[in-house]
Parts: structure tokens; sequence; C-alpha cells
């Protein structure tokens, strides 16, 4: 954990420093800042950051369009930092490529709780590439050596928690999971489980890899259990 990468986007001192002191004081050694979506952008493109925590509402960019410059070129954690705290606020977060969404005022101490969760798993991901494997749904694959999603051989980007949501459902074929259950194994959260994560993030998965995601034929919805992945087995009983 002590070599990842952070970048803090904030236009507020106060809060930029705070959450940088308090990462820092919880073994994070590599913690970079800046006040400006321009600057934010600049970063990303000449480093390689590991987690990204952005403030949604930035004087020159909102943060939901500086996520979908960045997924372009990066899957690595995005964390959404915001005062605005409705559903649909999380939502949009979350649709643009965001992998968690804070509300202030937060606690930072559980800021870098959740930075130590995603962090860690995304370390280990990259950290595994040499050991992985192929998971191959004919229409589409996983390449857990390169974490990375090909669909008819096309490769699509796709945000870290995207990934692993669906890394997760392909090495549990045919297997129904509530939600619940799902944001227990993918999010390790218990505590602040939220329906709509999950259904905002199968949606991005559909999107990604159905033909037609409103008639999905891979990530199903089972009617009052919950989700499954149905293999190409399966399909052809």
């Amino acid at each position: 954990m002590e070599n990842g990468k952070i970048l803090i986007v904030d236009d507020e001192l106060e809060i930029l420093n705070m959450i940088k002191l308090v990462l820092q004081k919880e073994g994070f050694k590599s913690v970079e800042t800046c006040m400006t979506g321009k600057e934010a952008i600049q970063l990303v493109e000449s480093k390689n950051y590991d987690l990204i925590i952005l403030d949604v509402m930035l004087p020159d960019m909102y943060g939901y369009d500086i996520c979908s410059v960045i997924r372009k070129t990066s899957n690595a954690p995005i964390f959404f930092i915001s005062a605005r705290n409705t559903d649909l606020d999380k939502l949009t977060g979350f649709t643009h490529g965001g992998d968690d969404y804070i509300t202030k005022p937060f606690n930072p101490l559980e800021v870098a709780a959740r930075v130590k969760v995603q962090l860690n798993r995304y370390l280990a991901s990259q950290g595994n590439r040499n050991d992985g494997e192929i998971l191959d749904y004919g229409h589409f694959k996983l390449d857990t050596r390169s974490a990375e999603l090909w669909v008819k051989d096309q490769h699509i980007p796709c945000s870290a928690q995207i990934y692993n949501l669906l890394l997760f459902f392909c090495k549990n074929p045919d297997r129904i999971f509530t939600k619940e259950q799902l944001y227990h194994q993918v999010w390790k959260d218990d505590l602040m489980m939220d329906d709509n994560t999950v259904m905002v993030h199968i949606r991005k998965i559909r999107e990604k890899i159905e033909e037609n995601p409103s008639r999905p034929s891979f990530l199903i919805t089972i009617r009052g259990l919950g989700y499954k992945l149905v293999s190409e087995k399966s399909k052809k009983r």
C-alpha cells in the first residue's frame, strides 16, 4: 500500500490538506494534490496514479467531466467528494465512471478506510497480472493478466469497480447473487450498503457486454432473487 500513488483534487485548501494529512498518517506515502480540473487532467496524463479523490464542484470543471476524461486512459479507482447528497447525484457519479461517492461533511478516517480497501484491491489486481488467466464468455472476455475487458476483440475501458464486479460474476457463473451478497463480496463495506450503487454498476456492465442492454442475455435479472451471469455452457442446454 505504501507504493500506491494517490491524487486529491479539491478547491478547498482546508479539505485538501486534511485528507492528505490523514492519509499520510495512515501510511500512504505518495499523496499529491491539486485544486483545478485542468491541473488534474495534466497530472493524470503525465503520471500513473493508483487512486484519485475528486471533488465534484471545481472552479473550472465538473468532477464528472474530469472523471470521463480520466477513464479514457486509466481504470484506477476514483472517489467523488461532494456536498450534494441526493441519490441522483450519486448515480451521476457512478455512471460517469466513479467507484465511490463520499458526501460532505465526512469523517476523514472513514475516507482513509475506504481508500485502503479500494487501493489494496486495485494494486493486488495489478500485481497479479502475470499470474492471471483469460475468462472467455464468447462474446466478451476478461483478461485478468492485464485487468482488461474485451468485447468482440475490442478493448473496452471500465472503472476498477465495474471490472471487479464483472470479475466476480465471471468467476462464479450461473449462480444467483442478491444485491446484499454482491455488495459484501465486491465492495466489502456492509455498513454503507446501497441498492442504487449495485444497480448502477450492473447497468454499466450490461452497457459494455450486452448486444442489447435492455434485454440482457449474459448478466440477467432473476426476479425477486438477484442477478446471475449465464455461461455459454448453460445457454446450450
